[in-house]
């Protein structure tokens, strides 16, 4: 249970602070917390309550499959605590390998070095919940776009994107989520909707999305026709929870069908800090902020570029001894580093 609080602090916190001497500040609060709280509650030791915290995850457990290979049962989404990050990375490396199999045209060759991994989990835990959201803040590369389509297949959500072109209108957007509305409500579909800073052409994409966020609709979008057929789409849930012989009245189709939009339809926004287009969106378009997790990308690690390394060329044929080999790959997540230091310093 203290592990669990723990991460929950830090899921809560240490997410959205933006450099990593906020988050060891908060961690130096978290552990002293921990210490003078759960010591002699628990008669362990400082390094046993401190040390090792756990990872959580909802996509452990294997579906019931028969002799025959057919799915009897979906697997549950249950969330509990990793045996190691071993063995969760493992699981999501399996849950790659079966989208690359399943869309071969958009296969993803990602290195899920424990850095993507962690943010990998944030987002999956927020999409997974009923109404989740999600912010993610961090420069262009960083793995954000990739990391929720993975995100949304391990949820077995549909995942959508807007096909920016230069007719691509508010109408057109709003046509876009019109038919999200009906994947949600008609078929009762969970949908992951992603949408990045260059598919926003100008400020009204924004006041759409907010409204969305705050509300589950926007004026204006639907029609009498179209909101009463999206009331039928929800009727036999509501029918079902009134029990047998109870007819819905016409608000309480209304309000399910609002709320069955807000539990279902997942919006993801990828935003890049530098500028001040971000600041200025925080202060115009507050919902985006107050209605999603957010989930900060910092700077990849200098382990997460020598994996990065190590996957291109630790299987490339050269010339040289094991120890010349490890050398190169070192040197390489080195160079990775100052490239990105660089690139983002000029930007």
């Amino acid at each position: 249970m203290i592990k669990l609080w723990r991460h929950e602090s830090n899921r809560t916190f240490v997410d959205k602070l933006t450099n990593e001497t906020d988050k060891k500040i908060f961690n130096d609060l978290l552990n002293k917390c921990t210490k003078e709280k759960f010591r002699e509650q628990c008669n362990m030791e400082d390094d046993e309550l401190i040390d090792n915290d756990l990872l959580f995850a909802d996509f452990q457990r294997d579906a019931e499959i028969d002799e025959y290979g057919s799915v009897l049962s979906e697997a549950p989404y249950v969330y509990e605590a990793c045996p190691s990050t071993n063995s969760i990375k493992k699981r999501v490396n399996q849950r790659l390998e079966e989208y690359n199999e399943k869309y071969p045209a958009k296969k993803m060759e990602l290195v899920l070095f424990d850095d993507a991994l962690y943010h990998l989990l944030r987002t999956v835990r927020t999409i997974n919940a009923p109404a989740g959201n999600a912010l993610l803040v961090g420069v262009g590369g960083s793995g954000k776009q990739s990391l929720t389509k993975l995100s949304a297949f391990i949820c077995q959500h549909r995942f959508f994107q807007i096909a920016l072109t230069k007719s691509y209108t508010e109408k057109t957007l709003m046509e876009d989520i019109k038919s999200l509305f009906d994947d949600v409500a008609m078929q009762n579909k969970q949908v992951t909707f992603i949408l990045t800073d260059q598919e926003i052409k100008n400020d009204g994409f924004l006041e759409l999305i907010n409204s969305l966020l705050a509300t589950g609709e926007i004026p204006g979008m639907l029609n009498k026709d179209d909101r009463e057929m999206f009331m039928l789409g929800v009727k036999p849930q509501v029918q079902k929870e009134l029990g047998k012989g109870i007819d819905p009245t016409s608000s309480q189709l209304a309000a399910a069908f609002l709320n069955r939009v807000k539990d279902c339809l997942h919006m993801v926004l990828a935003f890049t800090p530098i500028g001040t287009k971000f600041r200025t969106r925080a202060t115009m378009f507050p919902s985006l902020f107050s209605q999603c997790s957010i989930d900060w990308f910092l700077p990849w690690p200098k382990e997460a570029l020598v994996d990065v390394s190590g996957r291109f060329i630790g299987e490339f044929d050269i010339e040289c001894s094991s120890e010349e080999k490890a050398e190169l790959i070192q040197h390489m997540g080195e160079c990775h580093n100052m490239v990105r230091a660089v690139s983002l310093e000029y930007f």
